[in-house]
């Protein structure tokens, strides 16, 4: 990433914008997953309750994603982002109250996550119109350098916060994080009109939103693979059981979260510093398997150095496989249907993190965490052989660098 590239994209200033508002909401968002997963394993003293707390932050997009994506086309998409800011800061202002009942906590979570899908989808239909040509590209990535900067920001000081003062107050910072994060939509965007004029159903939404993504064997392949990115998450979902499983505390848990967001900083640094474009998609398959390596030798029951080290390597290579795979398919998609297509490929994203994470912490409370980290990395080695044998597949009959065409 260059000094020129910074600038080319900073110059555009909807899309700083959209970058400030973003890196205050993932900030705001790693601290509630610290509070959570403190709070949650401190009330019950079970990894599988705490990763499945975890789960519910992912595991309701899949819902949203597919039912509730199209809203970013049938509305302004300034104004859905504003909205489901908005609204999230209230749910989890109340989340923020002490003592709320667990089963009260949990509903909340799903119904901020199930937000999360139309605010997702009208953000990524938004970014390619901010930043037209090869800036879009550029763009990405740095939004996906200095989003994975602000979670180890985050997570770390999720840790000492909990630690610190309490789980509640790091989700009361959150809640402000949204706030502000809508007034920056609300008065730093120019209000375009919707993108799709024709009216739809959820049920409508559904069927078109899947028959885009599937459309194309290589828009296909490239989901499938950046939906497997779930099993390289299960050590964050973790984090607190392996810190007691080590003997460490809570200020641990958020440095051990914090690892994999800081080796996604270096890796898609790295991948766009000294990887051309033309070489950037045949590694696609290579990063796959590379991301779930380094997790198998959590079966070793590593100290916090190594097991810092092992989640930062495994987020270095699925960062860079994952942001290549998306900026093809945004940029496969048309304007009038990007949003509903984002929410599918990007529900699948995120409910595919929950599955690994919930199975990850019933394998944990079944055997010890290590064992369950390792446990997902083999599988992903396996998942991941397949996957790219299935890209490689995809893209036979194209050359691999170029971008993928335009759909129809």
């Amino acid at each position: 990433m260059t000094d020129r590239t910074l600038r080319q994209v900073f110059a555009v200033r909807e899309y700083r914008t959209v970058w400030l508002a973003d890196l205050l909401s993932v900030a705001g968002d790693q601290l509630a997953r610290v509070a959570l997963a403190v709070l949650v394993y401190g009330r019950t003293g079970s990894a599988a309750w705490a990763a499945a707390t975890y789960a519910l932050t992912f595991l309701p997009a899949i819902v949203g994603g597919v039912l509730l994506s199209g809203v970013a086309d049938r509305f302004p998409r300034r104004e859905v982002l504003v909205v489901t800011d908005v609204a999230r800061a209230a749910l989890v202002g109340v989340m923020a109250v002490p003592q709320v009942p667990l089963p009260v906590l949990c509903g909340l979570l799903v119904l901020v996550v199930l937000l999360g899908a139309p605010h997702t989808a009208a953000r990524g239909a938004l970014l390619p119109d901010l930043l037209p040509g090869d800036l879009y590209e550029r763009g990405l990535a740095v939004a996906q350098i200095t989003g994975q900067t602000a979670q180890v920001v985050g997570f770390a000081a999720g840790g000492l916060l909990v630690a610190a003062v309490s789980p509640s107050a790091a989700l009361a910072l959150n809640a402000v994080t949204f706030l502000v994060a809508g007034a920056l939509f609300r008065f730093g965007l120019a209000r375009r009109p919707r993108a799709d004029g024709t009216p739809r159903t959820g049920a409508r939404d559904l069927l078109a939103g899947i028959t885009d993504v599937v459309a194309d064997p290589r828009r296909r392949a490239l989901v499938l693979l950046v939906w497997m990115v779930g099993l390289y998450v299960v050590p964050e979902a973790l984090a607190a059981p392996y810190a007691a499983q080590i003997g460490a505390g809570p200020a641990v848990v958020g440095l051990l979260m914090a690892a994999d967001p800081l080796g996604s900083v270096l890796g898609a640094w790295l991948f766009v510093r000294f990887v051309s474009p033309a070489r950037r998609a045949r590694l696609i398959g290579v990063l796959v398997v590379d991301a779930a390596v380094p997790l198998l030798f959590t079966v070793l029951v590593p100290g916090v150095p190594v097991a810092l080290l092992l989640f930062g390597v495994s987020g270095m290579a699925s960062t860079a496989y994952v942001m290549q795979a998306q900026a093809s398919f945004v940029r496969a998609t048309p304007t009038a249907i990007r949003g509903r297509a984002i929410g599918v490929a990007a529900s699948g994203i995120v409910a595919g993190q929950g599955v690994a994470v919930l199975a990850g912490g019933l394998l944990a409370d079944l055997w010890t965490p290590s064992t369950a980290i390792a446990v997902c990395g083999a599988a992903g080695v396996a998942i991941a052989l397949g996957g790219a044998l299935a890209w490689r597949s995809a893209s036979a009959d194209d050359h691999v660098g170029r971008p993928l065409p335009a759909a129809a």
